[in-house]
């Protein structure tokens, strides 16, 4: 693989552009060819992790709590719901403001270069996780441990784990043993805020010829109001072939949401886009029918998330952030009804999350593992009501 010409500001990053991609291309088509099950209706997508985290919080503990989490989540909503789940980890340094040891040189290039063995740490230890036995489906019950005893998301779960646990012993019982049982396949995405660091870790795929952002699987941006579809990141975005996200906030209008359409799946390829809706709960249900009937009546096939903690905070008296739970789940559920009077699917959720093991752990407005749990449950609940 080689990098693409510069495009834009002046690449700062310099020797990332001789590292070797942190994820690749055949992966990236993988990841859409499921996307594009999910905008079918034929399976479900969940993101989760933290937004923001710091380099020395990056350990194996903590990105493993965040993994179980999810693959909780995962087991939930398959086995309640009986669709497959796309599983897409979310790790962003961009935001993370470091220092930069003196006499360092460049301190642009520093920090990229601290961002990419960061995301690199944290990748192999996804992939280690997912096929190193940690994810194996007979592991259920021991996802389970660090609740605390009297958690009402510990005991749905535990019944639930009984139940995987007797269909495993039937299917072995009937000599099946499917390798989907062992491992998973976790994807990795992050909002594309650095593109200096994006565009030095482009790559032509040279099977194919086309771009691809290596950086990670699925990339986005934001459009949280009436923004053109011109800018630096969603050209950026439209240049590459990963799956591409955009995150759509309470004022975006349905041209805005075309244009997005336009430039980013001009061909209409399902798979290839990805709406991140974030409307808080009281303005769900009045503001996203007219961007989801605007879309799907251009011949569009989006896939449609989720993402209910970031519209639903509030400001604790000592300042502090913190999410509103029944806010958050009223969200998901207008999400839901939104879907179902347009005729479309609701694709998928998108969640900050923790991986703390204690239900109640304030930490922001993130999740803790007993609040991702009780979600995942509400989710399942709905896409049976769906189905």
């Amino acid at each position: 693989m080689t990098p693409l010409p510069q495009a834009g500001p002046p690449v700062t990053a310099g020797p990332l552009q001789d590292l070797p991609p942190l994820v690749f291309a055949e992966e990236c088509d993988r990841l859409r060819d499921r996307l594009a099950a999910v905008a079918r209706g034929e399976a479900f997508l969940l993101q989760g992790g933290e937004s923001a985290r710091s380099f020395d919080g990056t350990t194996a503990e903590s990105v493993g709590g965040i993994l179980r989490t999810l693959l909780q989540m995962a087991v939930v909503l398959t086995y309640a719901a009986s669709v497959p789940v796309v599983k897409v980890g979310r790790v962003d340094f961009g935001r993370v403001d470091f220092g930069v040891p003196a006499g360092s040189g460049d301190p642009g290039s520093h920090r990229l270069r601290r961002m990419y063995e960061a995301s690199a740490t944290t990748l192999n230890l996804v992939r280690a996780f997912g096929i190193g036995g940690h994810a194996d489906l007979h592991q259920v019950h021991e996802w389970n441990r660090g609740f605390v005893t009297d958690s009402p998301a510990r005991r749905r779960y535990t019944e639930l784990a009984d139940g995987i646990e007797r269909s495993l012993r039937f299917m072995h019982a009937c000599g099946v043993d499917p390798k989907e049982v062992h491992t998973v396949d976790f994807f990795a995405g992050h909002e594309g805020r650095r593109l200096d660091y994006e565009e030095a870790l482009t790559r032509t795929d040279a099977r194919t010829g086309l771009p691809y952002a290596t950086s990670a699987h699925l990339l986005w941006t934001a459009l949280p109001g009436r923004e053109t579809a011109d800018d630096e990141h969603l050209a950026y975005l439209s240049r590459i072939h990963n799956p591409v996200a955009v995150e759509l906030g309470p004022d975006a209008d349905p041209d805005t949401v075309l244009a997005c359409v336009d430039r980013l799946d001009p061909d209409r390829v399902p798979g290839r886009l990805t709406f991140i809706t974030r409307m808080g709960a009281e303005l769900v249900r009045d503001r996203l029918p007219a961007l989801v009937r605007k879309a799907e009546g251009e011949g569009a096939t989006p896939v449609w998330v989720c993402d209910p903690v970031r519209g639903n905070t509030v400001r604790t008296a000592g300042g502090h952030v913190v999410h509103d739970f029944d806010a958050l789940l009223d969200e998901v559920r207008g999400f839901f009804e939104v879907h179902r009077a347009c005729g479309t699917h609701a694709g998928g959720i998108h969640v900050a999350l923790t991986g703390d093991r204690a239900a109640g752990a304030a930490r922001g407005a993130r999740l803790d593992r007993a609040h991702s749990l009780d979600l995942a449950f509400l989710v399942a609940e709905m896409m049976g009501e769906r189905a």
